[in-house]
């Protein structure tokens, strides 16, 4: 919304806005995006207009869709499901992802996944088992796992910290 809004405040109509992505209607100069630069940093945003910061959030959104929007349970490996989804070799998104990121695409996928399960542990009556599933885990305690190298807390203990300090509200 803020980017359409800016956009929309500086004169450019957009056929679509996505994450990541707006299709602005016309020729955009390099004028035209050095005000679009300004106006998206002044509300805490920025504008990526290189090919490989565009292909480092199309792989952000590809994972954060993939973690938290789908139905459809990911079969295989995260991977493959990327390779297929942006039509690149893996190899070469893991490239270029760890160059812009100083991470890997591996380490952004277990702390978008450990974030989703901290939501769905705060905001669900969902099982661990349930929650394991809905993520793609293979079982509890990779979850589990993974969940206490981030946060330093089992799924459980997070819940039961979550639920007290909740009721203490």
């Amino acid at each position: 919304m803020v980017v359409e809004l800016e956009l929309e405040r500086l004169g450019f109509l957009c056929r679509s806005i996505e994450i990541g992505c707006a299709d602005i209607i016309g020729e955009v100069t390099s004028e035209d995006l050095l005000k679009i630069k300004t106006a998206l940093h002044k509300s805490g945003l920025e504008l990526v207009d290189s090919k490989k910061g565009i292909l480092v959030d199309k792989i952000k959104s590809a994972v954060i869709d993939k973690i938290q929007g789908s139905k459809e349970h990911l079969r295989g490996r995260f991977s493959d499901y990327l390779a297929i989804k942006l039509d690149y070799d893996y190899t070469y998104l893991a490239n270029v992802f760890s160059e812009m990121e100083s991470t890997t695409i591996a380490q952004f996928i277990i702390v978008t996944r450990v974030e989703a399960a901290k939501d769905l542990l705060t905001n669900s009556e969902l099982s661990l088992t349930e929650i394991s599933w809905k993520l793609n885990y293979s079982s509890v305690a990779h979850l589990s796992t993974q969940f206490k190298k981030i946060t330093g807390f089992t799924p459980s203990h997070f819940r039961q910290t979550t639920d007290q300090a909740l009721e203490n509200v």
